[in-house]
């Protein structure tokens, strides 16, 4: 059972800032995850007079904020016109509509949640996180950090030459993830992020240059090994370790050849 105390609708970043500092006080996001939690909060902390529930486009960025849905995400045509439609695969079997209706792009990554289709897919793109008092840090930084208490202003997506594809498995429709997928191609440089390990997203590059210009099946087959053996993957109720190895292989080659066509298009 969740026990809240005291609600502040916060007027700035500042305000919000400074009631975060207390540990037994919370933001409270879209409240989803906190619902669950059997916790006593002294105060809950609701950004959403703040203006942080917007998707804005500028010259050479695009600027996520901390209160947008997922649904937003889902229907955002700049998002996913910019990501070949990977930002809406990447939330669309999240439990369903009226869940994504609420659940805000805050909540889901400053969780680090090992089973966040979003975390994955931010992770996939030239992404930075802004913090109101760390400042902007690359998203691969910010998944590595332990958790602060900071309040996240929103999401800068760099307006890189991008291709990128996204894809999971999962047990059943809406369920939580077994494991996540995006690739990218960001310029020129290849990366594959693998989440729901079940641990958090971990990103890998094309060190070794396995890849060829072409992505002939040989080299993703290659790639995709070579990633398998390099991810440390864990087992829960959803499945084994050795079942995420083998998925992983299988979720790299069908997202890279699926990378292959769009290039191609």
């Amino acid at each position: 059972m969740l026990d809240i105390k005291n609600y502040v609708k916060v007027q700035s970043l500042e305000e919000a800032y400074e009631l975060c500092q207390d540990r037994k006080n919370i933001i409270i996001g879209g409240m989803l995850w906190l619902k669950m939690q059997n916790r006593s909060v002294e105060t809950a902390i609701d950004l959403c007079d703040l203006g942080l529930d917007t998707i804005v486009e500028k010259e050479n960025e695009i600027h996520v904020g901390a209160m947008v849905t997922l649904r937003q995400l889902e229907q955002d045509h700049l998002l996913n016109d910019y990501t070949y439609g990977a930002m809406k695969e990447s939330v669309r079997h999240i439990v369903g509509v009226q869940f994504r209706n609420l659940a805000t792009v805050g909540g889901s990554l400053f969780g680090r949640y090992g089973f966040s289709d979003v975390l994955t897919m931010f992770m996939a793109l030239d992404a930075y996180v802004e913090l109101y008092h760390g400042g902007i840090i690359p998203i691969q930084e910010f998944a590595n950090m332990r958790p602060t208490p900071d309040v996240l202003v929103r999401i800068i997506i760099k307006k890189s030459p991008l291709h990128v594809v996204y894809m999971s498995q999962r047990n059943t429709k809406t369920d939580f993830p077994v494991l996540t997928c995006a690739v990218s191609q960001i310029n020129s440089d290849y990366t594959c992020t693998i989440g729901a390990r079940p641990l958090k997203a971990v990103t890998f590059k094309d060190e070794n240059h396995l890849l060829d210009s072409s992505l002939s099946d040989e080299s993703i087959e290659a790639l995709a090994n070579d990633i398998a053996q390099k991810a440390v993957f864990g087992s829960n109720l959803r499945g084994s370790a050795d079942y995420r190895r083998r998925i992983s292989k299988v979720l790299i080659r069908r997202a890279f050849q699926q990378l292959r066509e769009e290039k191609k298009s």
